[in-house]
């Protein structure tokens, strides 16, 4: 899809913006210890102006043995920045019950992502739900677990959305990816798209799905991974968690537009790195870079085979949930990223538009 010139200069890209020894430190996590973080979401621009970045506290437990193990997703936050994306202060505070459609319980809310309308906002948000496995896979549901799906908040603004009513836009039945959740929401050639994380029933894996928003509101899937599991360090594990678009210029100069994907990726859903190299695993990912055109969407580009290029000095190397906006001053990247304490806070990084420009050989 790309010369190797261009896979050159989108990687180098990569490294500028999700730059590990820049970031500092956004929306730190309740607790300085393994299990917990912030993140999981992304930033938009509402309507007065402002920046709406929005994200998950996630406190201790394993998703794996269900609640009984800890309160886990217990809360999504909103945070405002009106000064272009150098500081943001918290404004909403969604819970559980917020977040849940009528008749049903949530157990703990995971991804999420605002995206702005010409009425207000829509806050798709990512939960595990108090339901049953299909009869035919009864026996592999832990306890005090469920199943995880994607609904949808709508109002006028933020402020209201607390007292929105959660509906249901995708779910699944499918043995082979049961469950659905961190969405990215977009619009690319007059269509809206939902990038998707899939699970099978047993937890195996991590899968990429893409789906199209139809007539309804609801969202169908396009029957396809956007972005295949690889063959090396992501062959268990390849989550889209983020799309830049980016400037024609440079070596993008003479080509139709083009766009970044983050994504997160592993070789194992459990632990097996102690004593080696960090190899990622399910909650401590490590992260890729993919690339397409636009007008070839759901088309991507997977640009990182052999090896991450987004791994944490600090912790386990966990360095996931990478999404980047572009402001007036320039473009703000942010991350979970592991530290010395096991905990993954919300780190930011902030590169003018100048040293984008200078990566694609302006």
């Amino acid at each position: 899809m790309f010369s190797q010139e261009i896979v050159r200069r989108l990687t180098e890209v990569g490294r500028r913006l999700v730059s590990q020894e820049n970031a500092r430190v956004l929306v730190p996590p309740r607790a300085a210890e393994p299990g917990f973080w912030f993140g999981g979401g992304n930033i938009c621009r509402d309507a007065d102006g402002s920046l709406l970045l929005c994200g998950r506290y996630r406190n201790g437990g394993d998703a794996r043995v269900g609640v009984e193990a800890g309160p886990r997703g217990a809360e999504l936050a909103i945070f405002r920045s009106s000064d272009g994306g150098h500081t943001f202060s918290a404004i909403v505070s969604l819970l559980k019950r917020h977040v849940a459609p009528p008749g049903q319980e949530v157990l703990s809310i995971e991804g999420s992502s605002i995206k702005p309308t010409a009425t207000g906002l829509e806050l798709y948000v990512s939960s595990e739900k108090h339901c049953d496995y299909p009869c035919a896979f009864r026996e592999s549901q832990k306890k005090g677990t469920g199943i995880w799906s994607i609904d949808v908040l709508r109002a006028a603004n933020v402020g209201a959305l607390d007292r929105a009513e959660a509906e249901p836009v995708l779910s699944s039945t499918e043995p082979g990816g049961l469950h659905v959740k961190d969405p990215v929401v977009f619009d690319l050639s007059g269509r809206t798209w939902m990038v998707y994380c899939a699970h099978p029933f047993g937890w195996t894996s991590s899968n990429s799905r893409v789906a199209e928003r139809a007539n309804d509101g609801r969202f169908v899937d396009c029957g396809r991974a956007l972005l295949p599991r690889g063959p090396v360090w992501d062959v268990a594990v390849c989550r889209v968690t983020g799309r830049l678009p980016l400037p024609r210029a440079g070596v993008l100069a003479d080509h139709p537009p083009v766009s970044l994907y983050f994504y997160d990726g592993a070789e194992c859903i459990q632990d097996h790195s102690k004593g080696g190299r960090p190899r990622g695993y399910s909650c401590e990912e490590i992260g890729g870079l993919a690339a397409g055109f636009d007008g070839d969407f759901p088309d991507i580009a997977r640009l990182t085979l052999d090896r991450p290029l987004f791994v944490s000095p600090h912790g386990t190397g966990c360095s996931r949930y990478v999404t980047a906006f572009e402001t007036e001053e320039g473009y703000i990247a942010t991350w979970e990223q592991s530290q010395p304490d096991g905990s993954q806070p919300l780190v930011v990084n902030r590169v003018p538009h100048g040293g984008i420009l200078d990566m694609l050989g302006r």
